[in-house]
């Protein structure tokens, strides 16, 4: 029996954190031996805000890299750049063209984004997720891993499945698959070392914030140290009034492989002071493999771009035949092959 496929992906955006590995990359490690996977480098919804040119090529090698550093095993899954298959802005237009617009101006995120860049919000912005629909319809996946925030934007993938088949699809032969949410609750969210009721996030404009996949240890030393805590001695999970408590102990437990129940018995009487060292000695100790191979793959360039250019050419074949499906069913021509 065939494996379900899978497709996720990450902005090049500045540098991968333990949200996005914890969030995301790691489950995908974990459970890629499952699937047939599908890893991209979304650098098309990097645009969507205000972005650096001089850095988006680097940036985008620096996320390949880590995926692979992270863990992910190329003979269960494929690794490309979004922007290297023309074929994703081709069905983004295409989709564009049946969505109706109050299905994008209801999205939350969009409002959340919107409000902080003002009168200067870009229309891609509004569109992108009908371009991250794009992406999962190329490659008819099963299951997309998503985080609670990204589910709205799902759900609009799979409604426009529905109006699509129901408008250009012949009776029981559907053009696009509709895909499932593959959601992991535990650690799924990973707070701002900052402030612990707001997501860890890139877009922060503090670096104190998140701790990146790639920061030396006195870095991470420092950022721990210094992130927002309570004056309650012992530690807890769970307790609304200390969501900061309840952050750490879920980064300490994730990095170090323990249970919660585990980690709640052994930290139930520490102050902060005995604690911090600990998840900074954790940390470090997690991430330092990570690091090493990333820095072994940046050495090798030729094996990154042979990597990506592998990925162009399998994901580029699976894509580009959706995209014939899907312009077949709308009625354009085909010229003949000679």
């Amino acid at each position: 029996m065939a494996k379900q496929r899978i497709l996720s992906g990450v902005q090049p955006t500045g540098n991968l954190h333990l949200g996005n590995y914890l969030g995301a990359i790691r489950n995908w490690v974990e459970g890629q031996h499952q699937y047939d996977n599908f890893f991209c480098v979304v650098d098309l919804h990097a645009i969507t805000v205000p972005h650096n040119p001089a850095t988006l090529a680097q940036d985008t090698y620096t996320i390949a890299a880590l995926y692979l550093a992270c863990g992910i095993d190329l003979s269960n899954s494929t690794i490309f750049v979004q922007s290297h298959i023309s074929a994703h802005s081709e069905l983004a237009w295409l989709l564009n063209c049946i969505t109706p617009l109050n299905w994008l101006t209801d999205m939350i995120q969009f409002k959340e984004k919107a409000v902080k860049q003002g009168e200067n919000v870009g229309v891609g912005l509004l569109d992108y997720p009908v371009l991250m629909a794009a992406d999962i319809l190329l490659y008819d996946a099963d299951k997309v891993p998503v985080g609670e925030d990204q589910k709205q934007h799902l759900e609009l993938t799979r409604d426009l499945v529905d109006s699509f088949n129901h408008k250009f699809a012949k009776p029981n032969q559907p053009v696009l698959k509709k895909p499932d949410p593959l959601i992991r609750a535990e650690g799924a969210r990973v707070m701002s070392l900052t402030d612990g009721t707001k997501k860890m996030s890139k877009s922060d404009p503090s670096e104190l914030s998140r701790i990146n996949l790639l920061d030396p240890p006195d870095v991470i030393q420092n950022k721990i140290k210094r992130c927002k805590t309570d004056p309650v001695r012992g530690l807890v999970f769970d307790d609304p009034d200390r969501p900061e408590c309840h952050n750490l102990l879920t980064l300490y437990m994730l990095l170090s492989g323990q249970t919660k129940a585990a980690v709640a018995a052994e930290c139930q009487d520490m102050g902060w002071g005995q604690f911090k060292p600990l998840l900074t000695e954790t940390a470090i100790t997690h991430l330092q493999p990570i690091q090493a191979k990333y820095q072994e793959i940046m050495a090798d360039p030729g094996y990154l771009d042979s990597v990506l250019r592998d990925g162009q050419e399998k994901a580029g074949a699976i894509a580009n035949a959706t995209l014939l499906r899907v312009k077949d069913a709308l009625g354009y021509s085909r010229l003949p092959v000679v």
